[in-house]
């Protein structure tokens, strides 16, 4: 072996030996970072308990973030808090107060649009006509409405104390905005076009009793009344410029 030989064989195996060197200390460093790691999760773990926090996982050492981003795709909350109201002890001689229940559908894939004439159309009906007129809406909101009134009507025996279910009427039905999602699709020639998928939500409310025979309407006034009212508007008449 001549002398350039030898320096090329030990230039390699000095080469070899710093990398060997370089990966060791790698191996070192990260079993001293895995130790720190490692007491930080335990000190955290330790201070966590002594101040009453909920315990966090092995493997995530944060605490765990209260609420969401995206506590706005759950919709609306407010309105079943309804159904956790208190009302005072009503005394023997006072008109019995009707039991009622709260009940909605969140983040539909459907109009709010038209989901609007489907509300409007059951308002004031019985449960069992509202259902069964909506077996005839031949539209997606229908069976919407027609599931979340049956859904009501089922929670109002079973946690409300209504004794029969069929003396219930639709006293509230509306619907509100959901979330809107946007996409894009495509057109030709390279361009592309806007399309958002609209959301709505669905609340009902209904009421232990029977349905009002007027629910739009005010109620009529008897023929004497509406006489009188005439009387009134005559009498309160005066002749423009006079005394």
């Amino acid at each position: 072996m001549n002398s350039f030989q030898y320096k090329k064989v030990r230039f390699t195996t000095n080469r070899i030996g710093c990398k060997m060197q370089s990966l060791t200390s790698c191996v070192q460093r990260l079993a001293l970072c895995g130790k720190l790691t490692m007491n930080n999760q335990l000190l955290i773990s330790n201070v966590g308990r002594v101040l009453g926090a909920p315990q966090s996982s092995h493997i995530h050492t944060s605490l765990p973030i209260q609420g969401s981003w995206l506590d706005y795709t759950k919709g609306p909350q407010k309105w079943l808090k309804h159904n956790r109201t208190i009302f005072p002890p009503q005394s023997p001689d006072e008109e019995r107060r009707p039991a009622y229940v709260c009940h909605m559908k969140t983040n539909i894939r459907y109009s709010p649009k038209k989901m609007w004439y489907i509300a409007c159309f059951v308002r004031g009906m019985s449960v069992d006509e509202a259902v069964k007129q909506l077996n005839f809406v031949l539209k997606k909101g229908g069976a919407i409405v027609k599931e979340t009134i049956l859904e009501a009507q089922q929670l109002a025996v079973e946690k409300h104390n209504v004794e029969f279910k069929s003396n219930l009427w639709v006293a509230e039905s509306f619907y509100g905005k959901g979330v809107v999602y946007k996409g894009f699709r495509r057109h030709a020639k390279m361009r592309a076009g806007e399309i958002r998928y609209i959301h709505s939500h669905y609340f009902v409310r209904l009421e232990e009793g029977k349905p009002p025979a007027n629910y739009y309407l005010n109620v009529p006034k008897s023929k004497d009344e509406m006489l009188q009212k005439w009387l009134e508007d005559m009498r309160k008449r005066k002749i423009i410029n006079s005394l």
